[in-house]
């Protein structure tokens, strides 16, 4: 007799594939179990994140509400690289309220909007430093970018970080100090300067 473990399936989600959780990143179903919880049977997705060093039990008829999705497909992954390419969007609005937003982005666990966060806050070498938030925010949505693309891509994370920093080296070239261009609903296209000062 065989003793290769059938994957179980439930809510079209199934034991040994790779999910993304939206406050976590991608992780994997190792196994679905039952709890009893107050006299309730309770059927529980066991979802390990190896990089982090920690498993979440997730309802399995509470994963749709919770965000919990299937990978991105080629096509959502070449969105998102391809809005690496695209200008700075950057709204002139306190830092604090823009770090919410940034947050919110990568923790929605939609890889466009993850994109857009590593887009927006980049820095080439000739531009000036970021705060110490600018650059925490910006290498966790990086991290999260990195992590996905090599699961769906099936290579490392070193080598989705290099397509990552491709794309992103075709971004168009960052405005000199002052320049910046206003676009319809009042963001501005800049280049990031105007978040340095808010941010020294």
């Amino acid at each position: 007799m065989s003793t290769v473990k059938k994957a179980v399936v439930r809510q079209g989600f199934k034991t040994g594939e790779f999910v993304v959780y939206p406050s976590h990143g991608v992780g994997q179903i190792t196994a679905i179990e039952e709890q009893e919880v107050a006299g309730f049977k309770l059927e529980l997705f066991v979802v390990s994140f190896a990089k982090d060093k920690m498993t979440l039990r997730v309802p399995t008829a509470k994963a749709a509400s919770v965000g919990l999705r299937k990978l991105a497909d080629a096509d959502s992954v070449t969105k998102a690289l391809t809005t690496l390419t695209g200008r700075a969007r950057v709204k002139r609005t306190m830092w604090s309220r823009r770090a919410q937003e940034y947050e919110a982005k990568i923790n929605s666990g939609d890889l466009v909007a993850i994109a857009e966060v590593v887009r927006d806050l980049y820095r080439s070498e000739a531009q000036p430093e970021q705060s110490y938030s600018e650059r925490q925010l910006y290498e966790a949505a990086v991290d999260r970018m990195t992590r996905e693309i090599a699961v769906v891509d099936d290579v490392t994370e070193t080598e989705a970080l290099k397509k990552i920093e491709g794309q992103l080296a075709k971004s168009p070239r960052r405005a000199a100090k002052g320049e910046a261009s206003e676009t319809a609903d009042g963001d501005i296209e800049s280049d990031n300067d105007d978040i340095a000062e808010e941010a020294a």
